[in-house]
């Protein structure tokens, strides 16, 4: 009877492990939009720690061994940051908007265009045709309000992935040393280790990013303004925007370009490409190798496999994580791997 009574507690215990763990999955599917915006804030975060730590060494006039508190040094920079976003949004922003609204404007043209392109080479129908597949009405304004809940969720997100960042790096020390005492005090020397390379890491894929998107979009701006490309604000924003999807996310962003390029004839279509072609070129080899790979250390094959991997998971939200994740898990990799290279010898 022992034995049966062992066996029968056993079964229950699997049955009800089992069935904790389908309830804790679905539990994880169901909010899996919110764990993603906490994780994207803890990237911020973790990204932003670096530049946290360097403004709280900051010295106060007058006081030799007094620096700036840590709800300080984070508000600096929080309004430091939106400072510069409002200056450069001043700058940019007016051309900016005149070439956006004449865009617009002049879509209706270009569609008109592409179509008689199109039907000219047998590539495709009239676009009166395209038309008549158009939704009825009702179907339009329930996509309407679908669309318009889709935007007001995501304006949610965003808020939360801008707020978030800074209670986490305000309780940034409270939280590693609850972290540090989930593990054996004879591992937290180790995590501690971790959690800083991941900081540096992710701070200097951070930095980097932002880099890369400056720089492709100012050179981008400028080369199409010489080119005689028009709207080549809007391109070039679109060009940064791009920046942030490795090596799919700037092929993408150059196709606008050359449809408004081949607008103005079919030479500066082709020199557009050729722009692209050559700054692609320097990009990958001058701007990645010194400024992401040597920085971040993930090499290109890393970033090709898990941007692979990330865009299937999760579509491009998954592609702009993915650097940043590679790299924390080649830092727990690493970890791992020469632990156990040390327990062997």
């Amino acid at each position: 009877m022992t034995h049966d009574g062992e066996t029968r507690r056993l079964i229950l215990w699997t049955i009800a492990m089992s069935l904790g763990g389908i309830v804790m999955l679905c539990v994880l599917y169901l909010i899996r939009s919110v764990l993603l915006a906490v994780y994207v804030s803890t990237l911020l975060a973790i990204g932003f720690s670096p530049a946290v730590l360097a403004v709280e060494r900051w010295r106060i006039a007058g006081r030799k061994h007094a620096g700036l508190p840590r709800w300080a040094a984070i508000l600096l920079l929080y309004v430091g940051f939106l400072v510069f976003l409002a200056l450069v949004l001043g700058i940019i922003l007016p051309p900016l908007a005149l070439q956006a609204s004449a865009l617009w404007a002049q879509l209706p043209a270009y569609a008109d265009r592409l179509g008689r392109l199109l039907v000219r080479y047998r590539l495709g129908s009239s676009w009166t045709d395209l038309l008549k597949g158009l939704p009825s009405p009702s179907l339009a304004v329930s996509s309407l309000v679908g669309a318009l809940q889709s935007v007001v969720g995501a304006i949610g997100t965003v808020v939360t992935i801008l707020l978030l960042p800074y209670y986490l790096l305000v309780e940034a020390e409270s939280l590693q040393d609850g972290l540090l005492q989930l593990v054996s005090p004879g591992h937290r020397v180790a995590l501690a280790r971790v959690t800083s390379d991941v900081a540096v890491k992710v701070g200097a894929w951070l930095s980097g990013q932002l880099l890369l998107c400056l720089a492709i979009g100012g050179t981008t701006s400028v080369g199409l303004w010489l080119l005689g490309v028009p709207f080549f604000y809007v391109l070039g924003l679109i060009a940064a925007l791009g920046e942030l999807v490795p090596i799919v996310g700037p092929l993408v962003a150059a196709l606008p370009a050359v449809l408004v390029g081949w607008t103005v004839s079919p030479h500066t279509a082709l020199f557009v490409v050729v722009y692209f072609s050559v700054q692609q070129f320097i990009e990958g080899s001058v701007l990645v190798p010194r400024i992401m790979e040597r920085q971040v250390g993930v090499s290109a094959v890393t970033i090709v496999v898990a941007l692979l991997v990330g865009s299937e998971l999760l579509g491009v939200v998954g592609a702009l994580l993915a650097v940043p994740t590679a790299a924390i898990v080649q830092i727990f990799v690493r970890e791992y791997l020469e632990g156990r290279n040390h327990d062997h010898s």
